[in-house]
């Protein structure tokens, strides 16, 4: 077209412009939006959502939710430990971020997103970088710096804060993130449970004081235990360790699970509910046996290495034969020896190669050591046979090389009369907080995690805030005092392999209605697609008050695949949606659906009108 009638073209659309620009902008605006809603609302067909089902192999009869959630097509593995979040598991994920910003944002949280990269520097100079250096992927660029992949974000989030917060007046303040971690699991396992690449949601509060500080840990607990009863899960909160993340109070939120790699202890009267890093037993009131009352061959001994492969540590106590696994309480042991690696199964050969180091002249190195823990119930007479000799691995009994030993019998920070259990707690063991009570052991899968830090971070890493001197004996008006820290921690993705593993059943996953991928699935016949279409718009167009007393819309799919509704049944059974729509052949006889709900044992067959008014029904009871 020459230039001249495309410039004619022009003015005359501009022309038809004008003349439509005449009528009412009301009018005009009402049929924007009309012809924009008829584009963008969409239908959830599963025929246009991708949900890979074929290619799992699986061992003969597994039925792990891991295996389902590969079946049902919701992630598939990049590498060992590392997983590819697919639509449907995606669609899980984000919910469960979605809810978790609700009730981080009641408890007066700002969400951020920090760098994946974590500068060593900072790690080290927090002190933490030793006892996580095994566990993080560590890089560097081509100038050599060094880097590492955060496992966790505390140092990173101190650091941010003391460079930005200098006065009193910006806290508190409560920042939190949901990002990818990594850590560099020596046995991934388990699927999502236990990977190298894993997401989370982590909370860092800055309060002024301990009172402070204290009160927001526990608003943000209580926060954790609606979110957990929200998903209807039965959690537990169990008393916990503060391990290498430091501080001075902590709790896990728990679920049980055979799969479980971690346990919790409760009492069958009072509600004594810990981890098995606190978890104690009562001791038996009557005198204890010595030695000579033990026979010698129920005596055991566990050996232990630090880190520094230079001491070993050997934890000896009484066991009789029917124990099929050492009785040994590692925890025990790691508050008597900090620096202890629990990863190493077999502590002598790494030790023996720290003798081999100092030669075979008979020098003493003051630093290869050995550490003999004593049970309390081994007595005293025991303690007094104990030489250098018994203490060594029977291979290195013939060393020329001198080292130090020495015989610990009391817990730490404890008077040296104080028995030194080194024995697990066991189910039927007396309770501690109280007198009639017995111990019940259960395997769990930790989901959540909450610390009051202190200064543990603060003061390494120069988070400090100005205050006005009430009495200032330097003349100064401002003083510095650290920020007191909590962090808060919560494994998106471990829910989801949680979930699926306890939830599951031989149909399939079960997912509860709040992060469901789809809240109702209308399985239609292949002949009934477009009558089952009409269907998903009146439900898709139902409001409800949501379990959080929202107002919302029913979350449906339709599936239109081209198979027959045995298949399509199974795949949705599969999948778990909350509720299914069937429209199959009481719709052709009698213009009816079935509805069919599985955690509830439903299935009742319903008209078009009566659809949206029973599901929100049902909804409200998932």
């Amino acid at each position: 077209m020459a230039f001249g009638s495309l410039f004619a073209a022009v003015r005359r659309h501009g022309l038809v412009a004008q003349q439509k620009a005449a009528m009412p902008l009301f009018g005009l605006c009402s049929q924007i939006r009309a012809h924009s809603s008829s584009q963008i609302a969409v239908r959830n067909n599963l025929s246009n959502i991708w949900v890979p089902t074929g290619g799992i192999t699986e061992a003969s009869g597994d039925t792990s939710g891991h295996i389902q959630l590969l079946k049902a097509g919701f992630l598939r593995q990049s590498t060992l430990g590392m997983f590819h979040m697919l639509p449907l598991g995606l669609r899980v994920q984000k919910k469960i971020e979605a809810l978790l910003d609700v009730y981080m944002q009641s408890v007066g949280g700002t969400r951020l997103g920090m760098s994946t990269i974590s500068s060593k520097d900072l790690w080290v100079k927090s002190g933490r970088y030793q006892a996580m250096a095994a566990e993080a992927f560590q890089l560097q660029d081509r100038k050599e710096s060094a880097y590492l992949l955060g496992p966790t974000h505390e140092e990173e989030m101190t650091n941010l804060v003391a460079k930005t917060v200098k006065s009193y007046k910006d806290l508190p303040l409560r920042l939190y993130q949901i990002t990818n971690k990594y850590r560099d699991e020596l046995r991934p396992r388990n699927g999502l449970l236990r990977g190298r690449e894993f997401i989370m949601k982590d909370m860092y509060s800055f309060d002024i004081d301990t009172v402070s500080a204290l009160k927001t840990y526990e608003e943000v607990r209580s926060a954790y235990a609606q979110f957990f009863s929200n998903l209807k899960l039965p959690f537990l909160v169990a008393e916990a360790s503060t391990g290498d993340m430091g501080g001075s109070l902590s709790h896990e939120f728990h679920i049980e699970s055979s799969l479980g790699e971690d346990t919790v202890i409760s009492c069958s009267s009072c509600d004594y509910l810990v981890n098995d890093e606190l978890a104690e037993a009562r001791l038996p009131q009557s005198k204890e046996k010595t030695a000579s009352q033990i026979d010698r061959n129920a005596i055991r001994v566990w050996r232990g290495i630090t880190k520094d492969r230079k001491t070993l540590v050997n934890a000896w106590y009484a066991s009789s034969d029917s124990d099929a696994t050492p009785r040994v309480n590692q925890h025990a042991i790691k508050s008597l020896i900090p620096d202890l690696d629990p990863s190493i199964e077999d502590a002598v050969p790494f030790w023996s190669k720290a003798l081999e180091k100092t030669g075979d002249d008979g020098q003493t190195s003051s630093a290869i050591r050995v550490v003999n823990l004593v049970d309390f119930r081994l007595g005293d007479s025991f303690i007094s046979q104990l030489d250098h000799q018994m203490a060594l691995p029977e291979s290195l009994r013939s060393t020329k090389t001198v080292f130090t030993s020495e015989i610990i019998t009391s817990p730490a920070n404890s008077p040296a009369t104080a028995p030194l259990n080194l024995l697990r707690v066991q189910s039927g063991d007396n309770c501690p907080r109280c007198t009639s009570g017995h111990l019940q052991l259960f395997n769990t899968l930790e989901l959540g995690h909450t610390f009051h830090l202190g200064t543990r971070y603060s003061e390494p890493l120069g988070a400090t805030v100005n205050l006005p001197a009430v009495v200032s004996p330097s003349g100064k008006d401002e003083f510095k005092v650290p920020i007191q820290m909590g962090c808060f921690g919560i494994g998106v993705t471990r829910i989801i392999g949680a979930i699926a593993e306890t939830m599951a059943d031989s149909r399939g996953l079960r997912w509860p209605a709040a992060i469901a991928p789809f809240q109702v699935a209308i399985v239609a016949d292949k002949a009934l697609v477009d009558e089952g279409a009409k269907i998903y718009d009146n439900l898709a167009a139902t409001s409800y008050c949501d379990f959080l007393g929202r107002n919302a819309f029913l979350d449906v799919v339709l599936d239109n695949r081209n198979a027959g509704i045995p298949w399509k049944l199974k795949d949705a059974d599969l999948a778990g949606y909350p509720i299914l729509v069937v429209v199959g052949k009481a719709f052709r006889e009698l213009g009816q659906c079935e509805v069919q709900c599985r955690a509830l044992d439903i299935k009742e067959t319903k008209s078009v009108g009566e659809l949206s008014a029973y599901i929100c029904e049902l909804l409200q009871k998932l």
